[in-house]
């Protein structure tokens, strides 16, 4: 025999003591749920491989740290809690709350603690088996979610058994049907069915205990109140945990009110899509949820590059702060319109938009997010820039319309009063030549008077878009040397000398309005040339065109002036010595220009200037 040494009863205690750790060690190792042992000063004593896979801490970075690593915050009202419980003696079980992992996320947990005690019976810590309920949670949500989508449902929705037991009736059914859910549970489904359609049910319930789903079922039930409800059915099997169908589930909806929304929605959706204006909808986050056909135009994103991204794809970095903006004035339920800024396209285009944001609200009231209409304003801008300098030309006509008829009064005016002084001195006894004299004047002053109020005429003409031609081949030579004898007839200041090689030269055109033009250019020579006293006409041929210049030796025009000149009203100088309503150049350019020709001028200030004008030689 083997003789033992010592106490052999404490031997194997120890030996049982020893056995039963390892055994306990080893359940601890192998547990899903975590099992964390700690100090009554909170440092961590025990950490097992379940801990480490919830919280992401090694065992060798978990043990001799405070169990705050693992505790929230905002939770160190509960920690206090669960160590007071525990000093008292008292065990914390399936206590539902949140843990933080290593990563920082939180991790939905339910703990039970206990008190650890000495040999001596002397509480010197706790003991805590941390069960992740993220799945009991996700479920506890889910069933949350579905008996608040029944709930709230605008559908009637309602449970049987398979031999048509009504087990559950929604608010929708008692809007539906009329019955209220302590009259319609427990009675049979035949309660809403009217009795021409109780075959229905019993091809209804067939398919189910077939396993089958009956979809869209358009029939006919009865409301309380006698009254028939058109519906679109859909019933579903109810099968318990063990796979067994036990019962059928109804989905009943107005048809009439189906219809209305599709074609509601029908129609907005077509709206959005064929939307000329882009149509955005985000997050209040800013995240794109929505991005229509004009969007894609707009900004060169396509919808799957778009849906998903913040809406900062599109909005310049330094106009980052009006999304801020926005968003603030959105979240208040305010609506931001025609908010006019730029946004960036997918090149790097700069658009300018106008914005109308407004909040979009769920069934609850809620603000979950914006929808944002945007139109481009380039064009608006253009018309913009293109009223205001409209504003300006009108602005400045209005002046020179100011100015010309002051000048109109002045110079119809002039001639008028001639002639009543000619008139006046004709009634007194004169020689037969004085009388001749006074009676030229009097006729050259109407003639003035007459050619002033023929431009303002033909003025009208042109706005109407009634000036006539009456066209025909004429001799420019014979039509120019007609204008010269006409001028040298009435003026006997200047000297008009025609200088050219040719005897002939055919052209297509009016002779009375290309006179007008050349009586125009001769006229203006004259006025504009005090103290010298001759002009020289040249008329040539060039490249098939026919071309005649009016040179004076006058005061000559400004270069900042010379692209003015054919303007109506516009006069070069505002001396009022020198007669005329600045109409006179506008009816040469415009004759001309009806005649496909072309006309311009060449000056040097001091030295005088060239009329030029070019007309398509008559092809023989």
């Amino acid at each position: 025999m083997t003789k033992l040494s010592g106490n052999p009863l404490i031997t194997i205690t120890d030996q049982l003591a020893d056995e039963k750790q390892a055994i306990l060690a080893s359940i601890i190792a192998e547990l899903e749920d975590a099992v964390i042992s700690s100090t009554t000063k909170g440092i961590i004593t025990t950490w097992n491989p379940a801990a480490e896979k919830m919280f992401g801490y090694t065992e060798a970075e978990a043990l001799g740290k405070s169990i705050s690593l693992i505790i929230p915050q905002n939770k160190s009202a509960e920690k206090n809690y669960i160590l007071g419980q525990i000093l008292l003696g008292k065990k914390v079980a399936h206590f539902d709350t949140f843990r933080i992992a290593k990563d920082r996320h939180q991790v939905p947990v339910s703990i039970t603690v206990s008190p650890i005690r000495n040999n001596k019976g002397m509480i010197i810590g706790a003991s805590k088996i941390v069960k992740d309920i993220s799945d009991r949670q996700l479920a506890n949500e889910k069933q949350a979610i579905l008996a608040a989508i029944v709930a709230t449902s605008d559908d009637a929705i309602v449970s049987k058994t398979l031999q048509g037991i009504i087990t559950s009736w929604n608010q929708a059914a008692v809007r539906t049907f009329g019955y209220t859910e302590e009259e319609a549970i427990g009675k049979h489904i035949s309660l809403i069915i009217p009795p021409d359609r109780l075959s229905e049910e019993d091809f209804i319930i067939g398919q189910i205990a077939k396993g089958k789903k009956v979809d869209h079922f358009e029939t006919v039930r009865r409301h309380k109140d006698g009254r028939e409800v058109h519906l679109s059915v859909t019933v579903s099997p109810v099968v318990s945990s063990s796979g067994t169908i036990i019962g059928a589930s109804k989905v009943a909806r107005d048809v009439t009110a189906i219809k209305h929304a599709a074609e509601k929605q029908g129609m907005l959706a077509a709206i959005v899509g064929s939307s000329d204006d882009t149509i955005v909808s985000k997050t209040l986050e800013g995240i794109i949820t929505s991005w229509n056909q004009a969007a894609e135009k707009m900004f060169g994103y396509t919808e799957a590059e778009a849906l998903g991204q913040h809406i900062s794809l599109i909005i310049p970095p330094e106009r980052l702060n009006e999304e801020k903006f926005i968003i603030g004035e959105v979240s208040k339920g305010n609506k931001v319109d025609h908010f006019e800024t730029v946004r960036v396209a997918k090149g790097g285009r700069q658009v300018p938009i106008s914005l109308s944001v407004s909040p979009i609200i769920d069934e609850n009231g809620k603000i979950i997010g914006a929808s944002k209409i945007a139109r481009d304003i380039s064009e608006h801008l253009a018309v913009q820039e293109e009223k205001a300098r409209l504003y300006d030309e009108i602005k400045e006509l209005n002046d020179k319309k100011d100015e010309f008829i002051g000048l109109a009064s002045h110079e119809l005016k002039t001639p008028l009063t001639s002639i009543q002084g000619y008139l006046q001195i004709l009634n007194n006894d004169m020689s037969e030549e004085r009388r001749k004299d006074f009676l030229n004047r009097a006729s050259r002053q109407i003639k003035k008077l007459n050619d002033l109020v023929s431009d303002l005429l033909d003025i009208s003409k042109i706005q109407a878009g009634k000036l006539q031609f009456t066209l025909a081949t004429l001799d420019l030579c014979q039509v120019t040397r007609d204008a010269i004898e006409l001028i040298a007839y009435s003026n006997q200041t200047h000297r008009v000398v025609l200088k050219t090689e040719l005897e002939t030269l055919p052209i297509q055109g009016d002779a009375q309005r290309i006179e007008q033009v050349i009586l125009n250019l001769l006229t203006n020579a004259i006025r504009y040339s005090p103290g010298k006293y001759e002009v020289e006409v040249h008329l040539s041929q060039e490249n098939g065109l026919a071309k005649l210049s009016v040179r004076d030796q006058g005061i000559g025009i400004p270069a900042d002036k010379l692209e003015q000149i054919f303007s109506r009203f516009y006069r070069v100088t505002e001396n009022k010595n020198i007669s005329g309503l600045g109409l006179g150049l506008y009816l040469s350019q415009q004759i001309v220009e009806r005649h496909h020709g072309h006309i311009w001028a060449e000056s040097t200030p001091g030295e005088g200037s060239v009329f030029y004008f070019t007309l398509p030689i008559k092809a023989s």
